[in-house]
């Protein structure tokens, strides 16, 4: 079985990953994968966004040569278009690393922790998508007091994340979505849940 966690930003996959290694799944955050992703494609990144980058003042080059990730989201974040130019870049990377993983353990159960699967070719394999959400206002609290962005930084994030559940509906996903508004127990037993539920459809398809 391959799974897909996803969900808006601080909603707990990364909680919902580490309950599924328990469960006997393999995991790769995906989210971070892809700052090897990132730097792999770091002469285009410099070559399509520095200009701009120095026009609003900020650097997304690190003096080691690397690419200052934070400032680069800072700067992709404000338009849908650079945020689609910066994964044109990025996403072909990222797809052959998790085709490479998926490859690697094949035969075993498989979970792919990552916000924006849908778009890219991995997504097909993905037998399931569980959907981690929490309230708006919760995932801000989380997220300001785990990253240390500013306000506005987080809110844009925010909103280049809306309507993510419809967006994975419409690439055909087998999804379901779990609230993460309790427990690490609650959540557990919820994920336990969800797992039967694969099962069953996977029983009923023979």
């Amino acid at each position: 079985m391959i799974l897909c966690v996803t969900g808006p930003m601080a909603a707990g996959k990364n909680l919902a990953e580490r309950i599924l290694g328990k469960k006997g799944f393999v995991t790769t955050d995906a989210d971070l994968m892809v700052h090897q992703a990132i730097e792999n494609a770091r002469d285009s990144i410099f070559k399509r966004f520095g200009a701009l980058a120095e026009e609003e003042g900020i650097s997304i080059r690190n003096a080691d040569g690397t690419v200052n990730r934070r400032n680069l989201g800072a700067l992709i974040f404000k338009s849908p278009e650079l945020l689609k130019a910066q994964e044109a870049l990025v996403y072909p990377e990222l797809n052959s690393m998790l085709d490479s993983f998926l490859h690697e353990h094949e035969g075993q159960d498989a979970a792919i922790n990552a916000t924006v699967l849908y778009k890219i070719p991995v997504m097909r394999k993905a037998d399931f998508v569980l959907y981690i959400d929490a309230p708006s206002a919760v995932r801000y609290l989380r997220s300001r007091r785990r990253d240390g962005m500013s306000a506005r930084n987080t809110l844009a994030r925010f909103r280049a994340q809306r309507n993510l559940f419809a967006k994975y509906k419409n690439a055909g996903a087998d999804i379901r979505k779990v609230w993460n508004i309790g427990s690490a127990e609650a959540l557990e037993r919820k994920i336990d849940g969800f797992l039967q539920w694969c099962r069953s459809v996977n029983e009923r398809r023979g």
